[in-house]
């Protein structure tokens, strides 16, 4: 019988061929979503989304590189004073390098014309909670939502994310922001005896029992021989290569778990993979499981063989990351008998209450990056059950023994040797104990505020159900206050993901636009107008030969050592980028480094080769050389001044602490005290403007250049000090005022009614850190 074949008009062809698509493009991200993390996802969607518009002619690519890369303009006029309050140089440069598109430069005026004219009304959208869905002012609310994402990106990025969520549904649908539960009987049916399943193992999922559950639905099971279940370790090597190779002959399943330990063996498992192959029955399935790499070791870490995971079906079923779920998950890991095994069960159900909740705040502090933890520690449920049989133990004790409860000591082997064996920072340590010292006290016997609007409950009314019960009824919605931090944490958090959604796309597309790849000549602008620029090395030899051998003090000695290193880094950036010039003009052969150089000026990136003679810096290229330049112009006037300046710019510094021990050094030397015994004592003035500083103080120096993160400064009244504050919403680094820092002996340093705060080079913290 002849196949029937239908005609299509135009208008009908053309409508299937759009249904086509859009099914394909459904299907395979549904597919790649499936194996992705969580915080990947809306990346990976709003790549597709973008990428799409661009095929389709909707959108631009040098718009979508525009919206990538957010460039400043090195041209930008000053910003205008009724903008100084709410609005940053760097926006100020970004936002009229918008102007270089259309709609952005319409026939109403320029965009930031607009915004000079009508400051009140930006600066009430730029206050608005919901930016991305509030109006834009006059001149700006036509705007398509595509246009509105530049605005968003540069004004506010901690709305960036949710936007991007919404311009995915408006132009995709829902199913690519809103994914429905793993069905574990759909990825089987996809899956073959040629294509193992991978599952990515997470704290609080275990895929063991959804597995051996559809399983014995295909009357497959241990106890038929058909499905064999190994936990990898030491000696089961053999074992499971043994049971791979019966398994495929017979139509069985094996699943092998953990197969991150086994990390010498995994080559033989791709062998072994490829080799049964030629004789598996169809019916044969392989199921692996392994844990993502590690904190430590980093998300690049080659933890599986490529050629692995390249042939199987990846499975990342995450579960729920949010304060409530963990706080389920982890009392979810005791029972009723753990309760009962306990001589003291009202204390014990108490504390260990506490103890769980201790656990799910230090889990959740993790998404507020370096303002949670200066460092990222794996913690994991192992921690929470050992401490809970401590605690059982110390309160069994205590009961036959007739004493009363040793707080300090739980406090104690919980924060610093169980979850503290994690922690390597001294002030994340702090943080822990922080919290424990809150947590972990008898008044949770009588309703101790956890949190709040989070209150202990009684627990000689409560069983573990009713506990349970009490967490899914009780529990508040999940804000900062929660884990002790202001609003301000989660608009830093937001900000950071929607920087970060940006950066990923640039570095996976390999170029700006994902459309085509840098072209290396496109640099030259770029290379002249930073080499215009740059200034030339600080003339050490006129420095030093100014310099009497007997005029060496610990100042100049610290400008000179600064200057050294300024130089090396000013000759690093002149020669490369002279190399790269020649490169473009075909005098020298273009290197793997002048690709490099070339992508980072073109993308607004401080090149590698720079930053490892440089100093600890976030910022973009441009920014970066603007810093540079006025680093050089503090060095050349220090150095070559011979003398103190009256006030220097601390976080200019390559190296702050040997500025900072050279105060201690010249103290020590003039009242004939040891070193060792010298300490540094800060005072804050009244004014943040270093030109306003008469002279040297008495003693001592004067630094200025440092920023509050996660709370404020209140100034004092008239010769007043002032004092740490509450921080002010949306006011992420306050600018802190002029400091007098001078030595003290130890024995008259005085620390009452002073708050020990670290000082770090930046907002990443950890091995940023420079002294308290």
């Amino acid at each position: 019988e002849e196949e029937v074949i239908v005609g299509l008009s135009g208008k009908e062809l053309t409508q299937r061929v759009q249904l086509l698509q859009e099914i394909v493009t459904s299907f395979v991200f549904s597919y790649l979503r499936r194996g992705l993390l969580d915080k990947d996802k809306l990346t990976v969607a709003s790549m597709l989304a973008l990428r799409i518009l661009v095929r389709s002619g909707v959108v631009q690519p040098q718009e979508l590189s525009m919206l990538i890369r957010a460039p400043v303009d090195p041209q930008a006029p000053p910003m205008p004073e009724s903008t100084r309050a709410w609005l940053s140089e760097l926006q100020w440069a970004q936002l009229k390098s918008l102007e270089q598109i259309g709609v952005f430069k319409s026939s109403t005026g320029a965009l930031t014309q607009n915004l000079e004219q009508d400051s009140l009304g930006w600066k009430r959208w730029f206050a608005e909670e919901r930016a991305e869905a509030a109006d834009l002012p006059r001149g700006c609310r036509e705007l398509s939502t595509f246009h509105r994402l530049f605005l968003l990106r540069v004004l506010r990025p901690d709305r960036i994310g949710a936007a991007l969520t919404q311009f995915v549904v408006d132009n995709m649908g829902s199913d690519f922001v809103e994914q429905p539960p793993f069905d574990v009987a759909q990825t089987f049916e996809e899956s073959t005896y040629l294509t193992p399943i991978f599952f990515v193992l997470f704290p609080g999922t275990d895929p063991t029992p959804l597995v051996e559950g559809y399983a014995r639905k295909l009357q497959i099971t241990e106890a038929n021989g058909r499905l064999t279940n190994i936990s990898m370790g030491q000696g089961q090597e053999q074992v499971a290569l043994d049971a791979m190779n019966r398994a495929a002959k017979d139509g069985g399943w094996v699943m092998l778990n953990n197969i991150h330990l086994m990390q010498a063996w995994l080559r033989q498992l791709e062998r072994t993979l490829e080799f049964i192959e030629e004789f598996a029955m169809p019916d044969f399935r392989c199921i692996l499981t392994s844990e993502p790499p590690s904190a430590l070791q980093g998300p690049l870490w080659e933890m599986v063989p490529e050629a692995v995971l390249q042939r199987c079906i990846k499975i990342a079923d995450e579960a729920p990351t949010d304060l409530k779920s963990n706080l389920r998950r982890a009392f979810s890991k005791f029972s009723q008998v753990s309760v009962d095994a306990c001589l003291k069960p009202k204390e014990f159900k108490a504390t260990l209450f506490a103890l769980c909740f201790f656990h799910s705040l230090i889990l959740g502090r993790i998404k507020f990056g370096p303002q949670g933890w200066s460092k990222k520690y794996p913690f994991n449920d192992g921690d929470l059950t050992i401490c809970a049989q401590v605690l059982c133990n110390y309160l069994n004790s205590a009961e036959r023994l007739g004493t009363d409860v040793p707080w300090p000591d739980i406090r104690y082997i919980f924060g610093d040797i169980m979850y503290g064996g994690h922690i390597t920072d001294f002030w994340d340590r702090r943080v822990c104990n922080t919290y424990l010292a809150t947590l972990i006290l008898p008044e949770l016997l009588s309703n101790l505020t956890l949190a709040p609007g989070f209150k202990s409950p009684d627990a000689s009314k409560m069983e573990y159900v009713q506990y349970q019960k009490f967490i899914e009824e009780r529990f508040p919605p999940e804000q900062p206050q929660l884990f002790g931090l202001h609003p301000n944490a989660e608009i830093g958090f937001l900000t950071a993901q929607g920087i970060s959604i940006f950066r990923t796309i640039q570095s996976v597309s390999g170029s700006d636009t994902g459309v085509s790849n840098l072209d290396i000549s496109s640099s030259q602008p770029h290379i002249s107008r930073y080499m215009e620029a740059l200034p030339a090395d600080l003339d050490m030899a006129d420095f030093r030969g100014k310099v009497k051998e007997e005029d060496y003090t610990p100042y100049i000695i610290t400008s000179f050592q600064e200057s050294d290193r300024m130089n090396l880094l000013l000759q690093e950036i002149r020669n490369s980028m002279i190399e790269l010039e020649l490169g473009i003009s075909g005098q020298l052969n273009v290197t793997e480094g002048m690709e490099r150089l070339s992508d980072a000026l073109q993308l607004n990136r401080v090149n590698d080769s720079w930053l490892k003679l440089a100093y600890p810096s976030l910022k973009s290229l441009s920014s970066w050389f603007a810093d540079l330049l006025q680093r050089v112009t503090q060095l050349g006037a220090w150095a070559g001044g011979r003398e103190l300046l009256k006030s220097i710019w601390i976080s200019g510094l390559f190296n702050p602490m040997a500025f900072l021990t050279a105060v201690m050094q010249v103290t020590a030397r003039a009242k004939g005290l040891p070193l060792d015994y010298m300490t540094n004592r800060t005072t804050f003035l009244n004014t943040r403007d270093p030109t306003e500083i008469a002279g040297l103080p008495a003693n001592g120096v004067h630094i200025h250049g440092l920023f509050m993160e996660g709370a404020s400064w209140e100034d004092g009244k008239g010769d007043d000090e002032g004092y740490i504050a509450d921080s002010k919403m949306k006011e992420l680094h306050p600018e802190m005022p002029v400091a007098n820092v001078y030595s003290v002996h130890i024995e008259k340093m005085d620390w009452s009614h002073m708050y020990k705060c670290p000082v770090f080079m930046t907002s990443e913290r950890g091995g940023t850190f420079v002294v308290q």
